[in-house]
């Protein structure tokens, strides 16, 4: 299985590091078939990447959502505009539709964060505890569909 991890977030803002610092953690994992990215958001950019994998995450820092973390599937949506800064999973998915014919099966991975404001390389004790959680379940749940 091809499989893409797409981390989404800004490394300088606390918790909202927390996509790219689970892209980071997965990719010290070295499991076969899995490509890692990230990046502060998502682009449109990232269709072309998208459909050449069989499988999707996209890894973000979650403000409101459970803890430590949440995962759920996302439908494609196709939009009527489109924004060069920053794009929805679903709309991008709809793009990558639009373009290829299909997209692939993806999911949301909301990593629970708490602290978004300061200006800060560091991830807060709640997030760091979350953070591991979700790789647990990463890498189990990648590695079920090798």
């Amino acid at each position: 299985m091809k499989a893409l991890v797409l981390g989404i977030g800004n490394p300088g803002r606390q918790d909202d590091g927390l996509g790219p610092a689970l892209a980071e953690a997965v990719e010290r994992l070295s499991i076969p078939g899995v490509t890692v990215d990230a990046d502060y958001q998502l682009t449109v950019e990232d269709a072309a990447a998208i459909a050449e994998h069989e499988v999707v995450i996209f890894a973000d820092a979650d403000a409101a959502g459970e803890a430590p973390f949440s995962f759920r599937p996302v439908e494609p949506v196709r939009a009527l505009e489109w924004s060069s800064h920053g794009v929805e999973p679903e709309t991008l998915l709809g793009l990558v539709v639009e373009i290829y014919g299909r997209a692939p099966p993806a999911y949301v991975l909301g990593i629970r964060g708490r602290c978004f404001g300061e200006l800060c390389e560091e991830l807060g004790d709640e997030a760091r505890r979350n953070l591991a959680a979700a790789l647990v379940f990463v890498e189990e749940w990648l590695r079920a569909r090798r």
